[in-house]
């Protein structure tokens, strides 16, 4: 009786510990999504910077150069995405009257088979513009994170500096315990492998939207890219969110037709990124199931907004690879997983 007491207030202490660790947080996401956003960044760049140095280049000249590679490329993005979503928010009045004349039209043939749907009830239940501001809202969100950009380069900078005399550091810090370290060296490894790897395949995932929204003739193919890139860090459902915006505006801008086909562009994309390029390279360690990835969505995105959202499953994926690395904490790391029955074969 007593051990079952112990467990329960164990259990009871865990779940109080966490829910202040969420609250503390939520109360300091100003200073904890620069923080966060300086890490993943600063663990994409790492593997560049351990090239260059590996040929004799100076560790201060390869972090400037890679930093300075990085900023350039938000930065061209960053404008390019900008000028794209002030472009968007202007035309949502004519997208809005060219939604209602498509349905109009679609409800005609829908009612040739005789169905009688009026454009009234499909309006309460469907409304374009009022999506379509909400994808734009959440970039914006994410451009004011942006806004904090010296910030998050310097901390970058600093964490780059640091990460050279880590190891000596850990090596210390555990007293030379060979255990200890191959863990941490283990789970090192594996959150730059997934977060490398994850950050190229959403890039060319970003690239190939661009470039077929573009074939197709939509408005502001790169803004497309861009949520393509940034929400193929969402397993399962992430691809679906990106490609309704973008199909909604075709089927307003060029009619259903093009709808069609760059809903079969985003279907292509992804089966041949997701199903083909990923496992390969990425391997099938790292599923996580899709109600953890839906709950994690909604607790990060709680949490810290938009920039919660998108880096919700880095986040669960890091703790899962944590989860792993501790053989007590293992059992966490299967509930996580979406595969049970790759875990007892």
């Amino acid at each position: 009786m007593n051990e079952q007491h112990n467990k329960g207030l164990y259990w009871l202490v865990g779940l109080a510990a966490f829910v202040i660790i969420i609250a503390a947080l939520k109360e300091a996401s100003q200073i904890v999504v620069p923080f966060m956003l300086s890490v993943f960044i600063a663990i994409i760049c790492a593997p560049a910077i351990s090239s260059l140095r590996r040929r004799n280049v100076p560790t201060w000249l390869s972090i400037l150069l890679v930093v300075m590679l990085i900023l350039f490329g938000i930065s061209s993005v960053a404008v390019l995405v900008g000028a794209s979503l002030d472009n968007f928010s202007n035309q949502l009045p004519n997208y809005k009257t060219r939604f209602a004349e498509e349905m109009s039209n679609l409800i005609q043939v829908v009612n040739g088979f005789g169905l009688q749907v009026s454009y009234d009830q499909v309006k309460g239940y469907v409304d374009p513009s009022s999506l379509m501001q909400m994808v734009a809202n959440a970039l914006r969100g994410l451009g004011g994170v942006l806004t904090n950009l010296v910030l998050v380069v310097m901390i970058v900078i600093f964490i780059l500096f640091e990460a050279v005399e880590l190891p000596k550091k850990l090596s210390l810090a555990f007293n030379d315990n060979p255990k200890s370290m191959d863990n941490l060296e283990s789970f090192v490894k594996s959150v730059n492998r997934y977060l490398v790897i994850k950050t190229l395949l959403s890039i060319l995932t970003g690239v190939l939207i661009t470039f077929c929204m573009w074939v197709l003739g939509v408005d502001f193919p790169i803004l497309w890219g861009v949520c393509a890139f940034l929400l193929n860090f969402v397993p399962n459902i992430g691809s679906i969110i990106a490609a309704v915006p973008a199909i909604l505006l075709a089927f307003v801008q060029l009619g259903s037709l093009s709808a069609g086909l760059v809903a079969g562009a985003f279907v292509l994309v992804n089966l041949i990124v997701g199903n083909v390029i990923e496992p390969r390279y990425m391997g099938r360690g790292l599923g996580l199931s899709t109600l953890v990835v839906f709950l994690s969505l909604l607790l990060w995105g709680w949490v810290f907004g938009p920039v919660g959202m998108l880096l919700s499953i880095p986040l669960t994926i890091i703790m899962k690879l944590a989860f792993e690395a501790n053989p007590k904490m293992h059992w966490l790391a299967v509930l996580l997983d979406s595969k049970v029955e790759d875990e007892k074969s």
